[in-house]
């Protein structure tokens, strides 16, 4: 990483300005203004989330936004009402009302004298989410937006219910929220003031846990804000942008499909990172990347952004399994357009544990074939080592070897390849199955096997079965009855070698990765009737000529001290006495101090995943933060504890809520919630 201190424009911030909404609350923003703007006013770019501008996010600020405003751009962070410096309290993620603010505080920034009338939007996660969402609105000065890890689908392809699943990290993000929800405002920004406003947060920003499991179905609640039921309301161009390893990366996909608008994607093979920090590696110059988009869409200059491939992705090599990579080996590749007419779809019949050769189902089925099956009861322990479901890059969080995991599955292997087979695509498991209870799940992987027997995965999928034919109207199965259903997988371009083999893998639990069944399943494939279908891209002469990107820029951080060490870690505990099999994951970023404002800070999340035997029952998440904040005379702490269980019936939330000043517990609040299993 490059850090360049000398820019075009000298550049001026501006700690803290106020922009009142139409109901008179005020966010709060943080202002990076180029010298010369207020003469000659200059396009701005808004980054909108509820991450506290004042000093969690105050590096990753600087790194970003002094690099574009040193380039010539207003860049303007603003808090979400209830966050960190602004008014109010935020409920939930992604609500009308955060929208609405957005638009407003997009006509406040248009209205400024350093502004020339035009914005961009920009952000990652969060930041990227509300981006979509934004330019649906349609404000009439928003003329670009770039979105990075981010998702068009709030239901399926968050961190809530994958192919109908519930995943972990649906606890997991409701604790990170749980923690920023409850923390207050900066005294020396808002003034005496900030206690009521940190009491007023505590009291109403809720328990988001409680929301998103009452909502276990595709319902209104995740359709009003998810861009895939409305991709005409966006009106502007788009930059859409994500990594392989992280979770987010079909939206890239499906927007580049579905959008008419201007737009072109970018896949690395990073986490959920901004791609110039983008781990696994290798990162790229992407802040050159978005200063060229934002020449060409809010300065009028031909930068030639547009004259490149809609889609430009990492083509991923193999790599021995891990559960961290600094970088993964590759090349980059690029498409035209997307869908890409350069891809085919290839079909792949299955048969008894093993992969068949394109074509090789032609021929009718005689009996005998389609009466063969194969049958499997997942332990709760497949799934140990699948990771987390989105890598924050706080590894070791990345899918280790596969081959224990492929003991509690059924499992197909192709024939070793005499030649090499590259992938870019959405993978899809087309299956004839049956199960023995009425609710049961299907986890599926794809692997590549190394002649030495270690296995990589490479893309994986999930289906709760009651969800086969709708996400918004489930049913139950008939036991012992024969249903088909198609099992996508998470996008991916790979490059299979020759002298490799292709595994798929079947299990009826990946815990904790998702949420388990009731009960055990037996699980009945029938292969006869089974496929995989692949999307295979012959490699093509003009990937070579691909403009290189340039090496990873951005500005100086800002600077801290550390005051207590931090530690990151998954570890797996095994109590053979008990039973027990618990997950451990350490988040703990220590404690430092950011110099330029005096704030120290304490920061430490852990989390724990355990399950006791073969009791699907038994599955137990519980997460634990801790969130500090210190200077002069202001010394405040919070502290939340969620625990969720199940039956077979109810899930079970209890949750904990204390808030500490000068040492003293100001509030406390515990909550005890069952919420029906619907289908789960």
């Amino acid at each position: 990483m490059e850090t360049v201190t000398s820019y075009p424009y000298e550049v001026r911030i501006i700690e803290n300005a106020f922009i009142t909404m139409r109901d008179g609350a005020r966010l709060a923003a943080r202002i990076w203004l180029p010298e010369g703007a207020e003469d000659s006013p200059l396009p701005a770019i808004m980054e909108y989330i509820p991450y506290r501008k004042r000093d969690l996010t105050r590096g990753r600020d600087a790194t970003n936004h002094t690099y574009m405003a040193g380039h010539g751009y207003v860049c303007v962070r603003v808090d979400m009402r209830g966050s960190g410096d602004s008014d109010g309290t935020v409920v939930d993620e992604y609500t009308q009302q955060e929208q609405e603010d957005a638009v407003d505080a997009i006509a406040w920034i248009a209205k400024q004298p350093w502004c020339d009338g035009s914005v961009g939007m920009m952000g990652i996660s969060w930041g990227g989410f509300n981006s979509l969402q934004v330019a649906a609105r349609q404000p009439p000065e928003l003329k670009a937006i770039i979105s990075v890890c981010s998702s068009d689908d709030l239901y399926a392809d968050n961190m809530h219910y994958m192919g109908g699943c519930l995943l972990g990290d649906n606890l997991s993000e409701a604790t990170v929220m749980f923690a920023f929800n409850s923390l207050p405002p900066d005294p020396e920004i808002v003034g005496d003031r900030w206690r009521d406003m940190w009491l007023e947060r505590l009291k109403g920003s809720g328990l988001w846990l409680d929301s998103w499991l009452s909502h276990q179905r595709r319902s209104e609640y995740w359709s009003k804000s998810s861009l895939c039921e409305h991709y005409d309301a966006i009106q502007c161009p788009v930059f859409a942008v994500g990594g392989w390893a992280d979770g987010f990366t079909n939206t890239v996909f499906r927007l580049l499909e579905h959008l008419e608008v201007p737009r072109i994607g970018l896949i690395g093979p990073w986490g959920h990172k901004y791609p110039h920090q983008g781990i696994p590696g290798p990162a790229i110059g992407f802040l050159q990347e978005t200063l060229r988009w934002w020449d060409y869409w809010l300065k009028g200059k031909d930068t030639g952004i547009m004259d490149e491939p809609m889609l430009r992705a990492w083509l991923q090599d193999y790599v021995p399994p891990d559960n961290a990579y600094e970088d993964r080996p590759g090349r980059w590749i690029g498409e035209e357009q997307w869908p890409s007419p350069n891809i085919e779809q290839r079909r792949y019949p299955l048969g008894p544990h093993r992969i068949g050769q394109e074509g090789e189902d032609d021929a009718p089925l005689d009996d005998q074939a389609d009466e063969i099956s194969l049958t499997v009861q997942s332990p709760l322990s497949v799934g140990q080592s699948a990771g987390k479901w989105c890598s924050y890059a706080a590894t070791p969080d990345l899918p280790g070897d596969q081959r224990e995991e492929d003991g509690g599955s059924i499992v197909f292997r192709g024939p070793v390849l005499d030649e090499p087979l590259e992938i870019a695509g959405r993978p899809e498991l087309e299956f004839e199955l049956s199960a023995d209870k009425p609710q049961a799940m299907v986890a599926v992987r794809l692997s590549d096997v190394a002649p030495d027997g270690k296995s990589t995965r490479i893309t994986y999928g999930l289906l709760n079965l009651s969800h086969r034919d709708s996400d918004a109207h489930p049913e139950p199965l008939e036991p012992g009855k024969r249903y088909r259903v198609r099992v996508p997988l998470n996008g991916i371009a790979h490059h299979f070698r020759a002298g490799h083999q292709l595994r798929v893998s079947v299990s009826t639990s990946y815990w904790p990765l998702a949420w388990a069944p009731p009960e055990p399943v037996e699980l009945t494939l029938y292969p006869a009737r089974s496929a995989l279908h692949l999307p295979v891209r012959p490699t093509r002469a003009e990937d070579a000529k691909l403009r290189p990107f340039g090496e990873p820029e951005e500005a100086p951080t800002v600077e801290t001290t550390r005051l207590e060490p931090s530690e990151h870690n998954w570890l797996l505990h095994r109590d053979l006495a008990r039973k027990q099999s618990t997950m451990e994951v350490v988040n703990d970023q220590g404690g430092f101090r950011l110099d330029e404002i005096g704030t120290e800070i304490r920061r430490s999340t852990r989390e724990w995943y355990s399950y006791v035997d073969d009791d699907f029952t038994s599955v137990r998440g519980e997460t634990y933060t801790e969130r500090g904040f210190k200077r002069d005379d202001w010394d405040i702490e919070v502290i939340t504890r969620t625990v969720l269980t199940c039956t077979r019936t109810d899930f079970e939330v209890h949750a904990e809520l204390d808030a500490y000043e000068d040492g003293y517990r100001i509030y406390s609040e515990n909550w005890k919630r069952t919420i029906p299993r619907d289908h789960m």
